[in-house]
């Protein structure tokens, strides 16, 4: 357990680097693997509790990066497994969207299945990464519910939306679902109405009657149809695999989000580099219409 508790406070620290572009990413998905195979073998406000029926969520710091000029878009930004807000409140606050509010929430630090039940900060729990293996609905409802909240209080005229990396794309991509279908798994109404949505390096959870959901009804059929979607993924990644990227644009697109974009990028890893930035800029620029 302690050499757990060292190799996940090593990729913990050396993460924060990966996303500002320092070159140790392969030595964070190495220790991130290491993780992964021992458990098969045996500043601005603070965050607040989502409660479901079973269990309750304590959600760790939210970090806000205020627009430099006119406030026209909202996007919570949500990290992945083990990180906080504060790396990538850090990194978006240097991307030249002067006129969007970034929101980068901390998720709960919860047990993991995947890590041995050993505990980090993960918006759900998941066990491994298939399209077979069990989705832990509960705790994807209590994250989608919390961004959901955050961005409840927005301006009315102020367009919103989600974007995040890794297990905080897999939430992206579910409370786009949740926005589609207009409910959240367990019946209870989604309220906010999306503009984007972005996932880099991640996967769709929850996917399964997801297009039965959605073909069943005429305004989730159209909600779907009008929300657009970015989809990032490196053919080098060795921690989500490129394909389960591609297959969750595909299955997105087949249960009828029309407006999906999805980006190959050949020889990425793991972790985001500056091209790829580049496009999340470029896309969320023209799709919040923000100057």
């Amino acid at each position: 357990m302690l050499l757990l508790f060292e190799l996940l406070r090593g990729f913990r620290l050396q993460y924060k680097a990966c996303q500002l572009f320092f070159p140790h990413s392969q030595t964070i998905v190495g220790a991130f693997r290491c993780i992964t195979k021992m458990s098969y073998q045996q500043h601005s406000s603070t965050g607040s509790g989502s409660r479901t029926a079973r269990r309750t969520f304590e959600f760790g710091r939210t970090y806000v990066v205020r627009p430099k000029g006119k406030h026209q878009a909202t996007v919570v930004w949500l990290h992945g497994l083990g990180d906080n807000g504060s790396s990538w409140s850090q990194l978006l606050e240097n991307l030249p969207l002067p006129n969007i509010k970034w929101i980068c929430p901390t998720a709960p630090t919860r047990s993991v299945s995947l890590l041995g039940g050993f505990s980090c900060t993960a918006w759900f729990d998941v066990g491994e990464i298939s399209e077979n293996s069990p989705d832990d609905l509960e705790g994807l409802d209590a994250s989608a519910a919390h961004i959901a909240n955050l961005l409840s209080t927005e301006p009315t005229d102020v367009k919103v939306g989600i974007g995040g990396f890794s297990m905080g794309a897999a939430t992206a991509l579910y409370s786009a679902t949740c926005a589609a279908t207009g409910r959240y798994s367990n019946g209870n109404l989604y309220p906010i109405k999306l503009r984007a949505v972005v996932g880099l390096s991640g996967w769709l959870p929850g996917s399964r009657g997801l297009r039965n959901k959605i073909e069943g009804s005429h305004e989730a059929a159209r909600r779907a149809a009008s929300l657009p979607i970015l989809v990032c993924h490196g053919t080098n990644d060795d921690v989500v695999s490129y394909n389960y990227g591609e297959q969750s644009a595909n299955l997105l697109h087949s249960a009828g989000f029309q407006l999906i974009t999805f980006k190959k990028y050949d020889g990425l890893g793991h972790y985001t580099v500056p091209t790829e930035m580049n496009e999340v800029h470029s896309w969320l620029k023209a799709k919040l219409n923000v100057e």
